[in-house]
């Protein structure tokens, strides 16, 4: 998308790519050493600004920024849907180079006081490992959602299994560079949607929520989340707060993912594979559970 500079300084784009990087290596092989290049994963900060007044820096890569932001505001509760936000422009941010970066982005809401928490006690920094990082509590956490899980749909236990499989055949980027969390929404029938990748497992989420939220589909009744890493608390939070029933995940979850999953009445499925899944709360969406 062409870039338009405004009077504040800022572009309006959708997004600004340097997913992947071209690297010179050293590879020990068959007992020497071989020059060659190689394809890394992108990662950049993301400085998030509300009303030209920083929020957050987090470590991403480059792509569907606005996805991201949108997911990220609205697990912080900032926002809920589309229309909270009027507009989100890249501004400047240069490098040594002097070349800009388009790793600035200023979001402006259709009501700046519903920013007013956030920016005020704590602007938080975030790493690609990270979710709402520098949050005071586990209570501050748990923010009230407004959906009410779903009580379906049933969904098949070896459909589960396939799952991996299924998302890693979309997984474009890490096939490049194996450097890429993935996240995605699934429906029941096996149908794949909105995967989107990155170095963190929670901007990958974000990413996929915002996107919902930029479609205004939310709440997410009839579709599952599926990520490629481990299921920690703030993985579940986004589900739970985006109305998503069910999360599965290909590794393992927290002790606190497990109990915010079981209080919530989420579905959370871990270290998933073609052998099996683990199910640690919400049987009543799998068929064959015994519940």
């Amino acid at each position: 998308m062409a870039l338009e500079f405004s009077k504040a300084g800022c572009w309006h784009a959708e997004t600004v790519s340097r997913v992947t990087v071209r690297t010179a290596i050293r590879r020990f092989e068959n007992g020497t050493f071989v020059s060659r290049p190689d394809v890394v994963a992108g990662e950049e900060p993301l400085e998030i600004r509300i009303a030209g007044r920083p929020i957050s820096t987090t470590m991403r890569t480059p792509g569907h920024d606005i996805e991201l932001v949108h997911g990220l505001l609205h697990a912080e509760g900032i926002i809920t849907g589309p229309h909270d936000v009027i507009a989100a422009r890249y501004c400047a941010g240069v490098d040594s180079a002097g070349q800009n970066t388009y790793n600035v982005l200023d979001v402006a809401l259709a009501d700046p006081s519903a920013a007013a928490e956030l920016i005020a006690p704590r602007a938080f920094v975030t790493s690609s490992a990270c979710g709402v990082c520098g949050t005071s509590s586990i209570e501050a956490l748990q923010r009230v959602t407004r959906y009410a899980l779903p009580t379906g749909p049933l969904w098949d236990p070896q459909l589960i299994t396939a799952l991996p499989d299924l998302l890693r055949t979309q997984q474009l980027t890490f096939r490049k560079t194996g450097g890429l969390h993935a996240a995605a929404l699934v429906r029941p029938d096996g149908r794949i949607e909105r995967v989107r990748e990155d170095v963190g497992r929670h901007n990958a989420v974000d990413k996929v929520i915002g996107s919902a939220i930029l479609a205004d589909e939310l709440p997410i009744t009839d579709r599952a989340l599926l990520t490629s890493s481990r299921a920690s608390f703030e993985l579940v939070q986004k589900a739970v707060m985006a109305g998503i029933g069910m999360l599965v995940a290909v590794s393992a979850p927290s002790s606190l993912a497990v109990q915010l999953a079981t209080e919530t009445g989420l579905t959370l499925v871990g270290f998933t594979s073609a052998r099996g899944f683990n199910l640690y709360s919400g049987a009543q969406r799998i068929s064959g559970s015994g519940q």
